[in-house]
């Protein structure tokens, strides 16, 4: 008998920040402040349509944080900006959870990535998701989607940090 794979093929987080639309859309479009928070330090901007090669540095927003990616430190991150819809939307693939070094992901099917803005009240409704899991590998599709399930937690925090930290 076949283990029926339960993996949901999306993930979805929403926060509202205490910022304009215009300030979050720069934490979410600038490839630097991204990294900075993220963890992620680019070789160039964020171009629709375009790779783009980084490697993973600890988040400079929260200590904890930090500590949980510095074994990944060095790691190659490579990203590919989809699409930009400029302080609407902007859209990245990945391959995730691709943190094995021994492991090639370069023929695995990527994930997407969708950044969100709204207006509200409080400030800007940010909305991350990410679908496309049930194509990861089998092999890896559970793990790939618990770990982003937690990181997407947790990055929302560190943005919410780095607003509060770098307002202007």
């Amino acid at each position: 008998m076949t283990k029926h794979d339960e993996t949901p093929d999306s993930i979805q987080k929403k926060i509202t920040l205490r910022a304009p639309r215009s300030r979050v859309w720069r934490a979410i479009s600038d490839a630097k402040e991204f990294g900075t928070w993220f963890g992620v330090e680019f070789e160039g901007p964020f171009v629709a349509g375009k790779a783009l090669k980084g490697r993973i540095v600890p988040t400079k927003v929260d200590p904890e944080v930090a500590k949980l990616q510095e074994p990944h430190t060095g790691l190659p991150f490579d990203w590919t900006v989809e699409a930009i819809e400029p302080e609407q939307w902007i859209s990245f693939r990945w391959h995730p959870f691709g943190i094995d070094k021994a492991r090639d992901y370069s023929h695995e099917p990527k994930t997407l990535i969708v950044f969100e803005l709204e207006d509200s009240e409080d400030g800007t409704v940010l909305t991350i998701t990410e679908s496309g899991f049930r194509s990861i590998p089998l092999d890896r599709r559970a793990q790939a989607f618990a770990a982003n399930d937690g990181g997407w937690e947790h990055q929302t925090r560190l943005l919410e940090k780095y607003l509060a930290l770098h307002a202007a």
